[in-house]
């Protein structure tokens, strides 16, 4: 494998004990990369909340082979880290960046008046997080398709963002 790699064995073993701390080097790493790409593809105007939120939650979906293929490794660290504690650290750290994020989207978008002020977003942000991870894994499955996923989500959007919730720029007064 280090071949393959373009470096020999001994240098692999000369910056890894063993092979646990080269799985965990590797998820901190493959993490890493995930955030440097989303920050690449997350394109949206961050004044139409409704878009920013799609595509931050697109970065969850196995829209792609990369996304495909991320989400497939992800998924094996996620089940060994079940009974591996510093996989789990990787896992189960005290930062939600990402839903940190979402929550932030839809506060600006209850500011805006274009999300009802009564949410929370931080639960909602967990929810809808937590649903595309969930249904992203459905679509690798292949017990639903990419298509329905994302009517489920639009859903789930639209709630969060309903048109009715938008409010109209305030005018001049007695105009």
């Amino acid at each position: 494998m280090a071949a393959e790699a373009g470096v020999s064995p001994r240098s692999v073993q000369y910056h890894f004990r063993s092979k646990h701390e080269l799985l965990v080097a590797a998820l901190r790493l493959l993490h890493q990369d995930n955030e440097r790409r989303a920050r690449l593809r997350i394109t949206a105007d961050p004044g139409d909340p409704g878009a920013l939120l799609r595509s931050i939650i697109d970065e969850l979906l196995p829209l792609d082979a990369q996304r495909r293929a991320t989400l497939r490794v992800l998924a094996a660290y996620y089940a060994r880290s079940l009974t591996d504690p510093a996989l789990a650290a990787v896992f189960l750290h005290d930062q939600h960046p990402l839903e940190e994020l979402v929550a932030a989207v839809i506060a600006q978008a209850q500011r805006t008046g274009a999300a009802p002020p009564a949410l929370d977003p931080d639960a909602e942000a967990d929810i809808l997080v937590s649903a595309a991870v969930s249904l992203g894994g459905d679509v690798l499955h292949g017990g639903r398709t990419l298509a329905a996923v994302r009517r489920t989500l639009d859903y789930h959007l639209g709630r969060l963002l309903p048109p009715s919730a938008k409010a109209d720029p305030p005018g001049p007064a007695g105009g």
